[in-house]
């Protein structure tokens, strides 16, 4: 279903004409008449006044659902970029709280929003911007040769660290205890579908990493569809249990391609 609905919004929004059009677009299509509750309170934004490069912009935030409630799925939404519904993180294990930051590539000037669904149905939203460069992200030409990537497509690394908060996050920081920030680094080209070969002049099929589950300790944790905004070689970090003892992950792409990594974590 995520998937149809991160093509709908493909095909649908390609060519926004004023600002707010595609975000209003967006919210009809995933979340139809359902209220959207003022999440500013509930979600700290940390993403750049401007994008120091467009094809690789961090995208963070530090959700917390209102107390009595947990959060079950949380939709991050770039309104102008050729496919808006960027990354979809979906909690096989509901949490009181949850960092993610990921890496992706900004089309353009655009507002974002990002949606926080907590287990009962409640949606809660809040709102950013993003200043671009002007180097067209989705079409810019592949940073890596084509047979190179392909050579280390699927490769993973995790690593493990104490979460991290600043910034936009500080009211937040008590938070980050109990909890460590994993990060996986994907190779993978993700080609957007709109990138030209620079010698043969043929448009590159489009190709990302569409899934990735993320089990701890032999059960699920959380997957994330992913869309054409990842980034070439996409970094996805995100909180996970200070307790945690192992991390299993699993990728894959719109090609169907799958590839598997695994990490022990002694000492936690």
């Amino acid at each position: 279903m995520k998937g149809f609905l991160l093509t709908t919004a493909f095909t649908a929004l390609a060519l926004p004409a004023i600002a707010g059009e595609s975000w209003d677009n967006v919210r009809a299509q995933l979340f139809g008449d359902k209220a959207l509750l003022d999440g500013t309170q509930v979600i700290a934004l940390d993403v750049p006044y401007r994008s120091p490069n467009d094809g690789r912009t961090q995208i963070a935030a530090h959700v917390a659902a209102p107390a009595g409630k947990r959060l079950g799925e949380i939709t991050v939404v770039l309104d102008e970029n050729p496919m808006p519904v960027s990354a979809v993180f979906e909690m096989d294990q509901p949490q009181e709280r949850f960092f993610f930051d990921v890496t992706m590539r900004v089309n353009g000037p655009t507002p974002l929003h990002v949606v926080a669904e907590t287990t009962d149905g409640a949606l809660y939203v809040t709102e950013g911007f993003v200043k671009t460069s002007g180097q067209g992200a989705c079409a810019a030409p592949p940073g890596t040769d084509m047979e190179e990537a392909l050579a280390t497509l699927g490769n993973m690394t995790i690593g493990v660290d104490s979460l991290k908060s600043g910034g936009a996050l500080d009211k937040l920081a008590a938070l980050s205890q109990r909890q460590r920030q994993l990060d996986l680094d994907i190779s993978h080209p993700s080609n957007s579908g709109m990138q030209m070969d620079q010698i043969t002049l043929l448009f590159v099929p489009m190709r990302y990493v569409e899934d990735v589950q993320i089990d701890l300790d032999g059960g699920g944790y959380v997957g994330m569809t992913g869309s054409i905004s990842l980034s070439e070689n996409p970094r996805v970090s995100l909180s996970v249990p200070a307790q945690t003892q192992s991390v299993d992950v699993t990728m894959t792409d719109t090609d169907g391609f799958t590839s598997h990594a695994h990490k022990d974590l002694a000492g936690f």
